[in-house]
């Protein structure tokens, strides 16, 4: 179809504008210039795909090696080519083929790209094994070799290796958790073979068209093009620190970074204060503490059903009015403390300030620190922030390879769980892709994890969750609730096939169609003991809850923003969920080491309720009385 100039009637300028009114927040976020949005809408509406018309895909072949008279002439072009396009000689560029060039004035000079495949990374291997005719697609789009008909697992593993120089992403901003974790895409056999430079001609950026519903990639030019120069883009867009730049690029230009430590220490307190500027929380004033008296019969108000549903105890009453509340119980974080300590002083919360310190999983990795004055405790993964140490995590991984050492990673969203965003590779081309989708860290993967034999499954991994109760910051007072849960994984652990759900994840209680294996805790420690009969549980419980004890003197050693607020009025519960991997003591001796994986805020308590309906009633009982004693809890700090 032609790229003539767009001629609207009425309805269409109406239906331009409700375009806009949609888009245009979108439309500025991807920095497509004004002048191209009428002729956009205009080519989605009619589904025109005219980039055909004025541009071309050029095939270059490599050079000849009997060649010898044209060798030096090859390389001179080669290094020129590298120079323009840095890294790898590439096979195939896109030039502009239309006489005329292209205008970057002219309101037509929009282009669509289509998505050849569009996926979540955990549905890859299968859309590879099942829909038709995409391997093929994909291993002529990406260079792999591929003349078979069925798929075979080594062409499969391959496209899933070497899809991480193709993928591009976009998530949407509304709807589910489930339904806002980010979407990857191979663009089709044109925007693919758009090249790298520095100094981009063009601008391309992905674009979701609410009314239909469908994603595009939009193509634009940056200044005026003529015939025979090259279509490029920048891969690290608006990235303007020339060392993470450096690291962004990593997957298609091979870079040194000698000059780079793989060393991480504390982050600076300006880490901290932005945080807490984007978290826009109010600090509350100095208050005094205040004691409950004996008789008095304790006002709750709780947006939670399982609050709601469960809280039985004579001391407290259920209330549907905030204003006369003696305790509030939220699920919705409080931001305005300073309001609450000025009005309402003796109101209690089931949050501190500043908790998400240790609750976001880059700030938990960041006060860690502290308990080694700088390096990660032995009881925390090895943890980078890619948003803030992407160069020295690089630099890690290299060296770690240079060693031979096991290079698997898990890579997490700062504040998301179940999960969901979560990602499990030793492809270092991947790992650094995820930066450019929701804020993550990456973690060691731990792969000589403590395991657990099922009779149904073999021997899987398996996960722990404690409930700890935060009764005051100062002076500390910590308490872990005596029933904990466990959560397995359903098929035999071994370090490969990294995007198998069932066999690296425990999390099966949200996932649809996966069994959900149920051990109580009462049941679980004489299976243990009879596994690890070396190790008994009451001195594996002893090392975790002295590990909890070190986490929550850290987060607590300094006043807010830098850890947690110690405001009289707070009280808190969180989830904390751990592992055990096998560690070896200089002597030789093999032990189980803890390892935090991470701390909820609100945690769902489900299944706490369902088989300990007196859950909240000690909760509250330890929290709000300061009656731990009637209950099954165990003082840690």
């Amino acid at each position: 179809m032609s790229t003539n100039p767009v001629m609207l009637n009425g309805d269409e300028d109406e239906e331009f504008s409700a375009f806009v009114a949609i888009h245009a927040g979108a439309l500025q976020s991807a920095g497509i210039p004004q002048i191209y949005w009428r002729s956009l809408h205009h080519k989605i509406t009619n589904e025109i795909y005219d980039a055909g018309e004025v541009f071309g895909i050029m095939h270059f072949k490599q050079a000849d090696e009997e060649d010898e008279g044209n060798a030096e002439k090859e390389e001179e072009e080669e290094e020129e080519m590298k120079k323009h396009n840095p890294g790898a000689v590439i096979s195939r560029k896109v030039l502009v083929t239309r006489e005329s060039g292209l205008q970057a004035s002219e309101s037509t000079s929009v282009f669509l790209v289509d998505h050849a495949w569009t996926c979540r990374v955990e549905n890859a291997r299968q859309a590879l094994n099942e829909l038709p005719g995409l391997l093929p697609r994909m291993a002529a789009l990406m260079g792999v070799d591929f003349h078979g008909e069925a798929p075979d697992p080594d062409t499969v593993e391959l496209l899933m290796e070497r899809m991480w120089k193709y993928n591009q992403t976009y998530s949407l901003a509304q709807g589910s958790a489930e339904e806002k974790v980010p979407v990857w895409y191979v663009m089709d056999e044109f925007g693919s073979q758009v090249q790298h430079s520095d100094q981009p001609s063009c601008g391309m950026a992905p674009f979701f068209h609410i009314q239909g519903q469908l994603p595009y990639s939009v193509l634009w030019p940056l200044h005026d093009l003529q015939e025979g120069d090259e279509v490029t883009r920048d891969y690290a867009y608006g990235e303007t620190d020339p060392l993470v730049r450096r690291c962004r690029l990593l997957p298609w230009i091979p870079a040194d970074l000698e000059e780079v430590s793989s060393v991480t220490t504390e982050p600076p307190d300006s880490y901290y204060e932005n945080i807490a500027q984007e978290n826009k929380e109010q600090l509350p004033v100095e208050i005094q503490a205040c004691a409950v008296p004996e008789d008095k019969i304790l006002k709750v108000y709780s947006e939670m059903s399982q609050v709601t549903n469960n809280l039985k105890h004579p001391r407290f009453q259920l209330t549907d009015s905030k204003e006369e509340a003696d305790i509030m119980w939220m699920y919705s974080h409080i931001k305005d403390y300073r309001k609450l300590s000025e009005e309402r002083p003796h109101v209690m919360l089931n949050q501190f300030p500043c908790e998400n310190l240790i609750t976001v999983k880059d700030c938990l990795a960041a006060v860690a620190r502290r308990v080694n004055g700088g390096q990660s405790p032995d009881w925390l993964p090895e943890t980078f922030n890619l948003h803030t140490e992407l160069p020295q995590f690089i630099k890690h991984y290299q060296l770690k390879q240079q060693r031979g050492e096991d290079n698997t990673w898990i890579c997490k969203p700062w504040n998301l769980a179940r999960g969901l965003d979560t990602h499990i590779t030793n492809n270092l081309d991947y790992l650094i892709r995820q930066r450019e989708s929701t804020p993550k860290v990456v973690c060691k993967y731990i792969e000589d994890p403590v395991l657990f034999q099922r009779e149904d499954a073999g021997t899987v991994k398996f996960d722990i969750r404690y409930m700890l109760m935060l009764r005051s910051v100062q002076p500390l007072r910590l308490y872990a609730y005596n029933v904990f849960w466990l959560r397995f994984a359903n098929r035999p652990f071994s370090l490969d096939h990294f995007d198998d759900y069932q066999k690296h994840f425990t999390v099966m209680n949200y996932a649809e169609g996966v069994k959900l294996k149920q051990v109580h805790c009462n049941e679980f420690i004489p299976m243990f003991e009879e596994q690890y009969p070396l190790y008994p549980w009451k001195d594996v419980e002893a090392e975790l809850f002295k590990v909890f004890k070190e986490l929550f003197q850290a987060a607590s050693s300094r006043p807010a923003p830098y850890g947690i607020c110690p405001y009289p009025s707070s009280r808190a519960i969180y989830a904390v969920d751990l592992m055990l991997k096998w560690s070896t003591r200089q002597n030789g001796e093999r032990f189980m080491q803890p390892q935090i994986l991470e701390l909820n805020f609100s945690p769902d308590c489900a299944r706490a309720c369902l088989y300990h309906p007196s859950f909240y009633d000690h909760m509250f009982q330890t929290l709000f009385l300061d009656q731990p004693e009637h209950c099954p809890v165990t003082q840690i700090a």
